[in-house]
């Protein structure tokens, strides 16, 4: 087995390109668009000089890969950026709850709850490097460090409303965690839901949440540049729609989702397989917004001008009924919205003085409805004067989410909903399920563990599957 075809170059296409490459394999990359980096890419989506980023922003999980944060790009062109506070959740008091970098920082203006944050916060995050790793590896492996990964996992396990409910009395540190939580884009009330919102919450604090200079696209750029100092190859504009395009004697990775796999496999897949992939399910749409404004957001909270990312949603109890609405297919009259302004941080992102702004919330997979004025308005409930600075906007659909990338499913970004069985198990139960039942055809998706995210890890963990059985 010494040649091997990756199809989709997105970051988990590329880190699995790279941990081939780097074990001695010839590889290819096959994509299907023009540009490469899926759903990590950059582009003017406005106006010119106004630099957005397509899908992915804002990289606390990019920033704990054991993958990313090996390889030398640095040397490649990339540098990471951090904001002076992790994220900023605006109240309707006019003020504003702060993720700083310090625990103590942070729980202190959490009231009631701040020895209860801090005593629960602390363990994740002073062992933040045993911990990552191991959030990261195949779930049916055994952690190098259990005792630490039971501690972690009868917390995140739990649902979002349920932990919240037994540690936090007021109203500042609920909606924190609530608005953390809400990235997982699964109702508060379902087993596990608080497990994205613990593993960014500590990350928040350990490594903070970077962005990339000059967009996600730079991330991409540096692992093409790094890819081809090895050896490996690119080749975009080439859509793979069987998987009898490919020598049965060559490994192939397919950074894909169950729906697309099914479609390309040509009746080579097991009845039972068929059916238990068939049973995967997708997570919410999202609907996106790109803003060029004339200058920088008018939050009452000025704080929140300290944070890249801020999250619009109110009280635990709205973002709550936000996100699962989602799943009762009804529309959120009143949106959470996940923002970020990067330019506040990276002058390369617009001309001087203008700003360029990146938000979206959940709704239903495939929904039709326009979401832009609800977004909006969310916002202007914050920072009044808002819509007077937009120059240009553009808007993504769920539909369009998906004509842009193929994984993105009706608008899902995770590759998959963050319900319990798809966390521990994805995209169904197998010892290893990075390896289907077709011979030397591998999946490598963010359907696959450890999930959404572009952290690489997904990719990874497929190399090593493969390199593992055939080296």
């Amino acid at each position: 087995m010494k040649n091997a075809t990756v199809v989709g170059s997105g970051p988990n296409g590329l880190a699995c390109a790279i941990t081939l490459v780097e074990a001695g394999i010839s590889v290819s990359v096959l994509e299907a668009e023009k540009s490469f980096g899926g759903s990590a890419r950059s582009m003017e989506l406005t106006l010119p000089g106004y630099i957005h980023d397509h899908c992915a922003a804002v990289h606390p999980m990019a920033a704990c890969s054991p993958f990313f944060t090996r390889l030398p790009l640095a040397d490649f062109g990339l540098k990471w950026l951090y904001s002076p506070v992790s994220l900023a959740h605006p109240l309707d008091d006019g003020t504003a709850v702060l993720l700083h970098r310090s625990i103590r920082e942070t729980a202190v203006a959490l009231g009631i709850d701040k020895n209860t944050y801090a005593k629960w916060m602390t363990p994740w995050v002073h062992r933040w490097s045993d911990l990552a790793p191991d959030v990261m590896a195949p779930p049916l492996g055994f952690p190098k460090h259990p005792v630490l990964m039971a501690r972690f996992g009868m917390n995140a396990l739990r649902s979002a409303r349920g932990l919240v409910d037994s540690l936090f009395q007021g109203e500042r540190a609920r909606a924190l965690f609530g608005g953390i939580a809400g990235h997982s884009g699964v109702p508060f009330s379902s087993a596990a839901s608080a497990a994205i919102g613990m593993i960014l919450g500590a990350a928040g604090h350990a490594i903070g949440w970077p962005i990339f200079e000059g967009g996600t696209g730079r991330l991409v750029q540096a692992l093409i540049s790094y890819l081809e100092s090895k050896g490996g190859k690119l080749k975009s504009g080439i859509c793979v729609k069987s998987l009898s395009e490919f020598s049965p004697e060559e490994l192939v990775f397919l950074n894909i989702t169950p729906r697309q796999l099914i479609r390309i496999s040509e009746n080579k897949l097991p009845r039972s397989y068929l059916e238990s992939m068939s049973r995967f399910r997708y997570g919410p749409g999202v609907f996106k917004l790109d803003f060029a404004l004339s200058g920088p957001i008018p939050w009452k909270a000025k704080e929140c001008a300290l944070a890249t990312t801020v999250h619009i949603g109110g009280t635990f109890e709205e973002i709550e009924a936000s996100e699962g609405s989602c799943w009762k297919e009804k529309i959120p009259e009143h949106p959470f919205v996940i923002l970020a302004q990067p330019s506040l941080i990276d002058p390369t992102r617009a001309p001087e003085g203008r700003h360029t702004i990146w938000a979206y919330c959940h709704v239903p997979l495939s929904s039709t409805v326009d979401m832009t004025d609800r977004i909006i308005g969310q916002i202007e409930r914050f920072a009044p004067g808002f819509r007077d600075l937009i120059i240009e906007k553009s808007a993504i659909s769920p539909a369009e989410m998906e004509k842009h990338n193929a994984n993105r499913i009706g608008g899902d970004i995770n590759g998959g909903a963050a319900f319990i069985r798809q966390i521990l198990f994805r995209p169904i139960f197998e010892m290893d399920p990075y390896r289907t039942p077709i011979p030397r055809v591998f999946l490598c998706s963010s359907s696959t563990p450890p999930g959404g995210g572009v952290h690489g890890m997904c990719g990874v963990n497929a190399a090593k599957s493969a390199l593992g059985r055939f080296l």
